[in-house]
């Protein structure tokens, strides 16, 4: 059995400039993992199905360095999150070089070998020969704790953000169905206030039963921001509507039901919020991150989760704004050159990061406006000068965290006045 002990650290490590002697290939799940093991001439050493459990890893490892005899071993997994966790954790723990190839590639690739029939030990045996083959791949790190962290509680965030969106629109649903005039008198989105106000009176009858002057005083006793006012509308909303539409007592109580939960759903998302930003400024380039125009403390997050807070990783800011899917790339075929497109297969949310801050900078930020005003000069529509202004965000950023230095407006130095 493989423990964790500075002698087995030291059995799995080698110099860099050995040559790996086997390749071991993870077709990840989440009960059960594949490895196929293949030596330097693509010979099959090992196939083995194990359960995702920490002992039966070790014992896998164990024995695939046993099959190596101290020579290194190149693992390679289709998964770097989810249910290899475990799996990297334990190998990079142990001082074992992991490389990851990505699912899309595995399939794409396993066109190319014979037969057309599909298990788990062909996809291992796939990850495997391509990683023997292949010089690109992109090793897989294990992310700082608070890059982890973050990478959680954001989303966690993303998850709360969409229940509630989802809640709102159940809400607005219906009370069309009942009560339409009420629907439309509020941005429930936005505004507690209407929220409030459908945990106890939902119906025309029953607004109009309380008079303004009562719900106002009912309302400002919950402490709700312009009561008088949200009580005249809601008032002037049931005076409208005379009619009890039916079905009208089963909806209400749904409504009531839904304000509750749209309620308890903000009230997480604030706590979220508050757990994101402090975990945040623990992070060694939270400050540098944070002094960019149009980032603040949840768009930082996001940045620093899906780049792990470490830019060594990409080598370049062109590489992160491949990954980001900034860069544009080529098209060519035949006689047609120079035709470039937005790539396929790129970090979304790492885009969402760079296009949301830059909108919000162009707005707020003299430089970014500037910049975005010279590009839609230049005959660029909107969306496309936001973009080529993220893209101008990217490197500013990461010479911010390279040079340990946060982001400042310098004015353009006054005219020298001559004669």
């Amino acid at each position: 059995m493989l423990a964790r002990s500075s002698a087995a650290t030291d059995r799995g490590t080698t110099s860099e400039a050995a040559v790996p002697q086997l390749w071991a290939g993870v077709d990840a799940g989440k009960a059960e993992h594949h490895c196929v093991v293949l030596g330097a001439d693509g010979t099959r050493k090992l196939s083995r199905r194990v359960v995702n459990d920490e002992n039966a890893l070790l014992k896998l490892i164990s024995d695939v360095l046993e099959l190596s005899d101290g020579e290194p071993v190149t693992w390679a997994i289709d998964l770097n999150a989810g249910g290899a966790a475990l799996m990297i954790a334990l190998l990079t723990d142990n001082g074992q070089k992991v490389l990851y190839i990505p699912g899309r590639t595995v399939h794409h690739a396993s066109g190319s070998y014979r037969g057309d029939g599909k298990t788990d030990a062909k996809d291992a045996f796939v990850i495997a020969d391509q990683a023997r083959m292949r010089c690109d791949l992109q090793p897989v790190h294990r992310g700082d704790d608070i890059a982890v962290d973050l990478r959680f509680l954001t989303s966690r965030r993303l998850d709360l953000a969409a229940d509630r969106t989802r809640a709102i629109n159940r809400l607005r649903a219906q009370m069309l169905e009942y009560f339409p005039a009420l629907e439309r008198a509020f941005d429930y989105k936005e505004s507690k206030a209407p929220l409030v106000l459908l945990t106890t009176y939902q119906t025309p009858a029953a607004l109009r039963r309380i008079g303004k002057n009562r719900l106002a005083t009912w309302l400002k006793n919950r402490k709700v921001r312009n009561s008088q006012l949200v009580a005249a509308t809601a008032v002037e909303a049931a005076e409208a509507q005379h009619i009890a539409v039916a079905g009208e007592k089963v909806a209400a109580a749904v409504v009531a039901k839904l304000a509750r939960e749209v309620m308890a759903l903000g009230a997480e998302i604030a706590e979220t919020d508050a757990l994101i930003e402090s975990r945040l400024r623990d992070h060694p380039h939270a400050e540098a991150i944070l002094s960019m125009p149009g980032i603040g403390p949840v768009l930082g997050a996001e940045f620093i989760a899906h780049t792990g807070g470490d830019m060594s990783v990409f080598g370049s800011p062109d590489r992160l704004a491949g990954v980001a899917g900034l860069a544009p790339v080529p098209k060519d075929s035949g006689r047609i050159n120079g035709n470039m497109r937005r790539p396929r297969r790129y970090c979304r949310r790492l885009l969402r990061v760079f296009y949301m801050s830059a909108m919000v900078a162009a707005r707020c930020c003299p430089v970014s406006k500037a910049f975005y005003e010279r590009k839609r000069a230049e005959g660029k529509n909107h969306k496309q000068a936001i973009i080529a202004l993220a893209r101008r965000r990217l490197n500013v950023i990461w010479a911010l965290i390279r040079d340990g230095r946060t982001f400042e407006i310098t004015k353009p130095p006054a005219p020298v006045a001559l004669g």
